[in-house]
């Protein structure tokens, strides 16, 4: 097994969901599948998905995400797990204790999976390397729920759910990814997930300023020119500048950046008449899209939100049978 992917067990199986690159399609396919059976269950039906009855599921955020979080809680809880949300910021790190020491006190105390979003690119594999290394390949597992500027998992399968539900079949689409790419995990893991999948055309369209190297071995085309970069595609995702990792002065304004990068009715004109268009969430209305587009009827944000809750049980459920 490659160490670069060790979220699968050795008979191919997801043990950890750290990451969709180097994930098989077939994988990929089955989370959706499983994904597609929860949709539309509601707290009232937990007794019918004991799935993770008696399991642990600790959600460790060291870095605030209020919908990432409850949404793991509430995928959790109609699994019928009993979860545990930790304030990191105000725990045992701040007093000293190194990361692993932490991992290793609540496995003591019979964690089942632990749900990791951190600052720092890498942090959940370290976790499952150190679970993995001191504890075998029992039954703990980890679960990426964001980490630095590398990967978002489950963010980009409830996003290939959201276009397979709406769109069917990937390999006749194109695709555009708006916005920050330089610091977006989204974006490298909805790339990541499309092109695993046999979308024929992933474009990223953004100023030179937010755009990483490396884009072209990763199977995209790059646009400069927002109005060139939407012409004919079938799905738009747009991404939040993400102000808080930015260092310098990488863009000239707000408003200048709304003006060239917006998505506004006028430039959603020049995409498929039936175009869809995602946004991962929190959306800064006037920045990066217009309220008439983000609440209009080709958008589907609000559908990503609850095919999310869905997704998410259909990570954890499969890893618990791993």
């Amino acid at each position: 097994m490659p160490l670069r992917h060790p979220q699968l067990n050795e008979n191919g199986q997801l043990r950890h969901l750290l990451t969709i690159e180097g994930l098989p399609r077939e994988l990929v396919h089955h989370i959706l599948d499983t994904a597609a059976t929860f949709v539309g269950v509601s707290d009232r039906d937990i007794k019918k998905v004991p799935l993770l009855r008696g399991k642990s599921v600790f959600n460790l955020f060291f870095e605030s995400s209020t919908r990432t979080r409850t949404t793991f809680e509430i995928a959790a809880k109609r699994l019928s797990a009993d979860v545990i949300n930790l304030n990191i910021s105000t725990s045992s790190t701040s007093k000293g204790e190194s990361l692993l020491d932490t991992i290793d006190n609540l496995v003591a105390m019979h964690a089942d999976m632990f749900v990791v979003r951190h600052a720092e690119s890498g942090a959940p594999f370290l976790i499952a390397q150190h679970i993995d290394r001191t504890r075998g390949r029992g039954h703990v597992h980890v679960v990426n729920a964001g980490d630095g500027r590398h990967a978002h998992p489950t963010q980009g399968l409830l996003d290939m759910y959201t276009i397979r539900h709406f769109k069917g079949d990937f390999t006749k689409l194109t695709v555009a990814i708006v916005g920050d790419i330089l610091h977006s995990r989204v974006a490298r893991s909805d790339i990541h997930a499309l092109t695993t999948l046999g979308v024929p055309e992933v474009r990223v369209i953004g100023p030179r300023t937010l755009l990483p190297g490396g884009l072209e071995q990763m199977g995209v085309r790059t646009f400069t020119d927002m109005r060139e970069g939407l012409r004919g595609v079938d799905v738009v995702i747009m991404l939040r500048l993400q102000n808080e990792r930015m260092r310098g002065a990488l863009l000239p304004s707000a408003q200048e950046y709304f003006k060239q990068y917006g998505l506004t009715q006028d430039k959603l004109a020049l995409a498929a008449p039936d175009c869809i268009v995602m946004h991962p969430g929190p959306m800064n209305r006037g920045v990066e899209i217009e309220s008439a587009v983000a609440d209009g009827p080709q958008s589907v944000i609000l559908d990503q939100v609850t095919f999310g809750i869905a997704v998410r049980m259909a990570v954890m459920s499969i890893l618990a049978q791993s």
